[in-house]
Parts: structure tokens; sequence; C-alpha cells
């Protein structure tokens, strides 16, 4: 009984995090509402092209890297630079957990992925945008949503 007890204790307090892949439309209201349409002279093609390639949308995406790190999110935001994996973590840009940059609520990375186009050499920093969005006409990414 006791062991019953502990047991349905535990399955209250844990968090059971859902996978949430916006919509390519949906996406372009949140950013555009963010702030992102042309941030750092980058338009809102340019960061809805980059999300999708980065984590296909999803905001709970995470990628192992051989280094040690983690990438985390809709942007995929390195741990070993810019959030905080464990308690010890020698920086953290962006002043977030990581964990924070996996939930349904894009504030945090919105925040952070500024951060990040506003420090280093605007969207190179990431590899997925470099690839296949850098030098490209982006308008295709938003044709379609009603973007105010």
């Amino acid at each position: 009984m006791k062991a019953a007890s502990i047991l349905a204790l535990i399955g209250c307090l844990v968090t059971v995090t859902e996978s949430k892949v916006y919509t390519r439309c949906k996406l372009a209201k949140i950013f555009s509402r963010a702030g992102l349409d042309n941030y750092q002279g980058f338009s809102l093609g340019n960061w809805i092209c980059m999300a999708y390639y980065e984590s296909h949308y999803n905001t709970t995406a995470q990628t192992q890297l051989e280094d040690g790190s983690t990438d985390y999110g809709i942007f995929q935001i390195n741990s070993f630079t810019w959030c905080r994996h464990a308690k010890l973590q020698e920086k953290n840009h962006c002043h977030v957990a990581c964990s924070a940059l996996l939930t349904d609520d894009l504030t945090d990375a919105i925040i952070c992925a500024k951060k990040i186009a506003k420090e280093t050499e605007g969207m190179n920093y990431w590899q997925g945008w470099k690839k296949h969005c850098e030098g490209k006409d982006l308008s295709e990414w938003k044709k379609g949503c009603d973007v105010s």
C-alpha cells in the first residue's frame, strides 16, 4: 500500500512535456508579433525558414552533439554557450534554463535567438539557415499567412 501511494505521488509530480509542432503560418504570426521581422536586417522568411530546418517547428526538439552539449527547442539553441543545462554551467549568455527553450511558450526562445543574432554573426550561428536559407528568395515562407 505504501509503495502504491509513493508511485501515485511520483506520478503527480512528474511533468510530461508534450511536443508542440507549430504550423508555418502560426509561427509567422508569433515571430511577427515578437518583432523578428527585419530584426538585425533579417526578414520574417529567414526566421521561419531557419526554424523549419533547425527543428521542423518542434518546440521539444533536442539534438545531442559530439562535444557533449545539446541543442534545444525550435531554434536549436546550444547548452554550452547559451542556456543552463546543469547547475554549474560556465556560460549561459541568455540567462535561461535549457528546459525553458522546450515549452510551447516561445518567449524565452525568441529572446535568446534575438540575443544570438545580435551578438554573433547574424543568423550564421544556425547551420540550417546557412545551408538552406541564406541568400535565397524566402518570400514563400510567409506566403498565405495573415501576418499583421
